[in-house]
């Protein structure tokens, strides 16, 4: 019998540990996919609806406070505030996809290869590879959020935020400093 109980409480342990881990094991696989561009891998760790949703938000709020109210009670002013949210949503909703993360990583390797900041200082080698979360600070905000958060270079916070799904975590919203 207290063998099972020991068993259990191994298993309850092991379970607790993997959880623990879950968003640092995120982050690792993150920065596998991006230094191997292969958005598959990256797809499975980021919840890109969300994501999406998270940063069209962050992007129109911006553009309404930036726009001040004098623009958004003007008719006119409404209406091109109205389509410049069109194209920027549209723009945030193109981007924020596995292909736009893709091709965004691909330019970033034609760009790398062009300056010659690659792996071995060949231009046909292989680009530097990105790593965003590197000066990452992680913190936890509950049993169920994650966040990890650097400067920009403006010394501004940029914060990805990491949720649970069961046993999974992704990166479900990043806040942007506006």
């Amino acid at each position: 019998m207290k063998k099972w109980i020991a068993a259990v409480v191994l298993l309850l342990v092991a379970l607790g540990a993997y959880v623990a881990a879950g968003p640092y094991l995120a982050i690792n696989g993150i920065r596998t996919a991006l230094a191997e561009q292969d958005t598959g891998k990256l797809e499975r760790h980021v919840d890109f609806p969300a994501l999406r949703v998270s940063i069209r938000a962050q992007v129109e709020d911006s553009l309404a406070r930036k726009a001040g109210s004098d623009l958004q009670s003007n008719f006119f002013g409404a209406i091109a505030l109205s389509l410049a949210n069109s194209v920027v949503g549209t723009g945030v909703d193109a981007m924020v996809t596995p292909l736009g993360i893709g091709a965004l990583l691909q330019g970033r390797s034609m760009w790398k290869q062009a300056i010659r900041e690659t792996v071995d200082g060949d231009a046909y080698g292989k680009p530097v590879p990105a790593d965003p979360l590197k000066t990452a600070t992680h913190h936890y905000e509950s049993p169920s959020r994650f966040t990890a958060t650097i400067q920009d270079e403006n010394g501004k916070p940029v914060v990805f935020v990491f949720k649970r799904k069961g046993l999974d975590w992704k990166l479900a919203d990043v806040r942007l400093p506006m």
